[in-house]
C-alpha cells in the first residue's frame, strides 16, 4: 500500500531510483521513504527552508552570465531528498570509471607520442589533429606517471532499464566537486537522521586524495612541496569552487599575476620573497595559461609556464593538451580504446553516437533529426544542444544548416530517457530527471569518489540538468543495504 505522501507519484515514465514501474518501493529506498512519510510534506518544506538558510550562511553560490554578459550570483540549488545508490551497484560503476579513465590517459599519451592507435587504424587521425584542443606543442612529452587527466568528471545517466551509461567525459577543467562536498555538509546539518539510519560511504577524503594526487604529480622529488590552485579570478563562474578546494587542501589560491617564471622555474610572490612552486592545479583553459605560447593577449596566464612544465620543473594538473580527449567525437571511440589499450571489454557502456563528419551517418542524422539530440562536439554546460523531439521546424532547419557547414563540429545521439528520483516541488513530491558526475583522480594511483554530484532538472519534463540553465542538485548516498 502506497502512503499518502506518494499517492500522486508517477514512476512509470522512466527508471526511478525509489520506485519500480508498477509503483513498488525499491529495497534500498525503504528507510528514506519511512523517514519522509513520518515527516510529511509540511515538515519537509520546513527542512527545505532550513537547507536554503544553511546554504546562504555557508556562502555556497555560483555565477551565471546573462546574454548581456552581466554576472549574476545565485544560491546553490539543493533538493533535500537524496539520491540513494546501493554499494553493490556502485562497486561496478567505480571499476568501470577506473577502466575508462585509464584508457583515456593512455590514449592522450599515445596521441602526443607513439601514435600507435592511428597507425593501427582504430581512431582516424584527422579527428584528432583537426580538434581545437589538440596542442602540437605537447608532442614528444609525457607528464609524470603518463597521467594527463588527473581530475576527470565523467557524466553518467541511467536508461529506462536502469543501466548506467557514460554520457560525457569532462577532462579539461571539470567542475562541481566542491558542490558534491558541500551538499553532504549541508545535508548532515539539516537532515542528520539519514546518516544515523543508513550506513553511508564517506566522501570527505576527496580533498585529501586530491592533495596526494598533486604530490604524486610533482616531477622532481622534494621534501617540502609547495602547491597552488591557479584561478582566472573572482569573476569566473566556478570561483567558489577554486577557493573552496584551495582552503580544504591548505594550499594557496593564486591568480596569474601572483606567479612568475625565472630560469624556467615557477615562483609565487610572497611577502617574504619568491617561493618555488612544485605543482599547479590550474582552473584556466590551455589557451590562457601562457601568453608566450598560446593566446598572446592573455592577462591571466603566466609567461614561461609552458616551458617550465615541459622541462619537468613544475607539475600542472590537468596536463596541458588533455582536452584532445574531451570531445564528443572522440567520446564515440572510447569503447574501442578500452579494448585496444587494455585488452578488456568496457564495464560501462555509452550512448550510441552518430558522427556528422561521416557522410552516411550525417545523412542519417539529417533525415531523422526530429528523433535525435544534436550536440556541438566541443561545447559544455548544456549550451548549443538541440533536442529534436522538442524542437520546432525552424530550429531543426537551422541545426541542419550548421551540420552541413561544419560537420566535424556536431554529433547526434538517440534521446535517452534520463532516470528520475523524487524531488520536492512547490506543491508536492514529483519525479525529476537527473544525471551523475563522479570524479576520478589519476596520478601514481587512481581514486574514484564514492558517489558524485547528482544534478537534477527542476523543471517538469526537462532533461537539462546544468545549474547554469535552471538545474539543481541532490546529495548522492552510497549505502550498504
Amino acid at each position: 500500500m502506497v502512503s499518502k505522501l506518494w499517492k500522486n507519484y508517477n514512476s512509470s515514465h522512466a527508471y526511478d531510483g525509489y520506485f519500480t514501474k508498477d509503483n513498488k518501493l525499491r529495497k534500498h529506498a525503504a528507510i528514506i521513504s519511512s523517514i519522509l512519510e513520518r515527516y510529511g510534506k509540511k515538515k519537509l518544506q520546513e527542512i527545505e527552508k532550513n537547507c536554503q538558510s544553511t546554504i546562504s550562511a555557508r556562502g555556497i553560490n555560483f555565477r551565471v552570465y546573462a546574454a548581456n554578459n552581466r554576472a549574476e550570483e545565485k544560491k546553490w540549488p539543493l533538493d533535500i531528498i537524496p539520491r540513494i545508490i546501493p554499494k553493490t551497484q556502485w562497486n561496478k560503476v567505480s571499476k568501470g570509471l577506473k577502466q575508462r579513465v585509464k584508457a583515456l590517459n593512455l590514449f592522450i599519451d599515445d596521441v602526443y607520442n607513439q601514435k600507435k592507435i592511428f597507425k593501427d587504424k582504430v581512431v582516424p587521425n584527422e579527428i584528432i589533429f583537426n580538434s581545437p584542443f589538440y596542442v602540437k606543442e605537447c608532442e614528444g612529452f609525457s607528464p609524470k606517471h603518463k597521467a594527463w587527466s588527473n581530475i576527470s568528471g565523467i557524466d553518467l545517466i541511467r536508461n529506462t532499464n536502469g543501466d548506467y551509461l557514460v554520457l560525457e567525459d569532462n577532462l579539461r577543467v571539470p567542475s562541481g566537486v566542491s558542490y558534491m562536498l558541500e551538499n553532504r555538509m549541508v545535508m548532515r546539518d539539516v537532515f542528520p537522521e539519514l546518516f544515523t539510519r543508513y550506513k553511508v560511504a564517506s566522501i570527505h577524503q576527496y580533498t585529501n586524495k586530491l592533495f596526494n594526487c598533486m604530490v604524486e604529480c610533482i616531477p622532481k622529488k622534494t621534501s617540502n612541496p609547495h602547491m597552488v590552485v591557479l584561478t582566472p579570478g573572482i569573476y569566473n563562474s566556478a570561483y567558489f569552487e577554486h577557493s573552496f578546494l584551495a582552503e580544504q587542501m591548505g594550499i594557496a589560491l593564486v591568480e596569474g599575476k601572483d606567479l612568475f617564471v625565472e630560469n624556467d622555474i615557477v615562483y609565487m610572490k610572497t611577502v617574504k620573497g619568491p617561493l618555488k612552486v612544485d605543482c599547479i592545479y590550474r582552473r584556466l583553459d590551455d589557451n590562457f595559461l601562457d601568453p608566450k605560447v598560446f593566446f598572446k593577449n592573455s592577462l591571466i596566464g603566466v609567461p614561461g609556464l609552458f616551458k617550465s612544465w615541459r622541462k619537468g620543473n613544475v607539475g600542472i594538473i590537468n596536463a596541458i593538451g588533455t582536452g584532445v580527449a574531451d570531445d564528443k567525437v572522440v567520446y564515440s571511440y572510447v569503447n574501442k580504446m578500452i579494448v585496444y589499450y587494455l585488452g578488456e571489454q568496457p564495464i560501462l557502456n555509452q550512448v550510441e553516437t552518430y558522427l556528422c563528419h561521416n557522410k552516411n551517418e550525417r545523412n542519417y542524422v539529417i533525415e531523422n533529426i526530429s528523433k535525435l539530440v544534436v550536440k556541438p562536439a566541443n561545447a559544455s554546460g548544456g549550451y548549443g544542444i538541440m533536442i529534436g523531439p522538442k524542437a520546432d521546424k525552424k530550429e531543426r532547419d537551422e541545426v541542419i544548416a550548421k551540420i552541413k557547414k561544419n560537420p566535424r563540429e556536431y554529433i547526434a545521439q538517440p534521446l535517452e530517457t534520463l532516470s528520475t528520483a523524487p524531488t520536492i516541488t512547490e506543491n508536492d513530491i514529483e519525479p525529476r530527471h537527473l544525471d551523475l558526475r563522479p570524479f576520478v583522480l589519476s596520478g601514481k594511483t587512481t581514486y574514484v569518489s564514492t558517489g558524485g554530484l547528482t544534478r537534477v532538472a527542476l523543471r517538469k519534463g526537462s532533461t537539462i540538468v546544468n545549474s547554469s540553465q535552471g538545474g539543481g542538485s541532490k546529495d548522492t548516498l552510497i549505502v550498504d543495504v
